[in-house]
């Protein structure tokens, strides 16, 4: 299966294996992409810091730090909140699934993997990132404001710092709000139906946005056994 052709977008792959370093790179970069990489949590932050990546390719068994540490950081830094990022990883387990998604991960991709896959799941988290609407296009549900054209979420004017994913599933919410949308739906929408994203992953970022959005966050209401729904009337 061919991916479709890449804008050029930045991407940083780390990992301390260099066989993996150089497949992962090779077919980014035959992609479209621009690929830099690094093997050590250390470099990394450096590296995502300076460069702005779109998109961290992360194994999770790093040298001296983690991969969930690496993730961490990146999530705690404001230059680098809102990055992207696929965990790369050997490492299979539930819990190492969950918490990475709990982190902030975008995606989950386990070894040995195949690189044409992991090229489709790099675009399609990319292409949540790009999703905007017309220049002008906002939504307003209560305090809560969507800039679809800067892809920024405000809270009673203060800006909330939210990933990717979390971005577009609270867009998914607000552009069909009022409406019940269920998880199945939710995971077609915001992780393109990635084949092993189970539904308690849309339960652990409803969490979070939950969660970041403090009070505006009980706007999303649990429809239990089905899915979830954003009150708020029409666009302010």
């Amino acid at each position: 299966m061919t991916a479709p052709a890449a804008g050029g977008e930045r991407i940083l792959v780390v990992d301390d294996e260099p066989d993996i370093v150089a497949l992962v790179v090779y077919h980014l970069a035959k992609a479209g992409y621009r690929v830099s990489s690094a093997a050590t949590g250390t470099d990394a932050l450096q590296l995502a810091k300076r460069d702005r990546p779109s998109l961290v390719v992360l194994d999770l068994m790093l040298p001296s730090m983690s991969g969930f540490d690496v993730l961490a950081k990146l999530r705690e830094d404001s230059n680098t909140a809102n990055v992207a990022v696929l965990m790369l990883t050997a490492r299979k387990e539930e819990p190492d699934r969950i918490r990475g998604l709990e982190l902030g991960a975008d995606d989950y991709i386990t070894k040995p993997f195949s690189p044409q896959e992991l090229v489709l799941r790099v675009g399609a988290i990319l292409r949540r990132v790009s999703s905007t609407g017309a220049p002008t296009d906002v939504l307003q549900i209560g305090p809560i404001r969507v800039d679809r054209s800067a892809h920024r979420v405000l809270v009673n004017e203060h800006e909330i710092e939210l990933t990717p994913t979390e971005y577009k599933l609270l867009l998914t919410l607000a552009e069909r709000r009022g409406r019940v949308q269920s998880r199945a739906h939710l995971l077609e929408t915001v992780w393109d139906a990635a084949p092993d994203i189970q539904t308690r992953t849309v339960d652990m970022h409803i969490q979070r946005l939950r969660t970041k959005l403090h009070p505006a966050g009980d706007l999303i209401e649990t429809v239990r056994g089905f899915g979830y729904r954003l009150k708020g009337g029409k666009d302010a």
